[in-house]
């Protein structure tokens, strides 16, 4: 069993999504967690250790994900430990890496519109080549005119401005 992280960190680039022979989407997404703590004598912030690692997200969350992030931003992030091996001109090398499960923008510093993905509002898989016309970043909710849909959990009753069933 591989051990689980859940930690704050910064991305130290953009993710980058690319996509296997069988067209499933993948992002590489480098993190870097450290210990910054206040000295108490200079009361300055101090940088310690830091746990640099490469995390690669699978199908609906890597489109997301590439669509979401960029460099700089803090994420709370969870996902299983591992470690990568290759052999590249007779040498042999390893580093950690990060299968992530889920990933998300720290709102203590940063604020976020929240939607659902095209994919789940269709309940389509995800996970394909995207349309040539979506751009990275967008950053926009989505807004439908009309009523929602009789099946969304969510929904409010537009008389009383609340719904008297919870969503589950």
């Amino acid at each position: 069993m591989l051990p689980t992280l859940t930690g704050v960190g910064r991305l130290t680039a953009d993710p980058e999504l690319r996509f296997t022979q069988s067209s499933k989407a993948v992002a590489s997404i480098p993190l870097a967690f450290n210990s910054r703590r206040k000295n108490p004598q200079t009361n300055e912030w101090e940088d310690g250790d830091v746990f640099y690692v490469r995390g690669t997200a699978w199908e609906r969350l890597a489109e997301n994900a590439v669509e979401t992030l960029a460099k700089g931003m803090e994420v709370i992030v969870t996902g299983d430990l591992r470690t990568e091996r290759w052999e590249k001109d007779g040498q042999k090398h390893e580093r950690p890496a990060l299968l992530i499960r889920s990933i998300a923008p720290n709102l203590a510093f940063a604020v976020a519109q929240v939607s659902k993905d095209a994919a789940s509002q269709q309940g389509q898989g995800g996970g394909q080549r995207p349309p040539q016309n979506q751009q990275r970043g967008q950053g926009q909710q989505q807004r439908r005119s009309g009523p929602p849909p009789n099946d969304d959990p969510w929904a409010v009753d537009a008389a009383k401005g609340y719904s008297d069933e919870p969503p589950f």
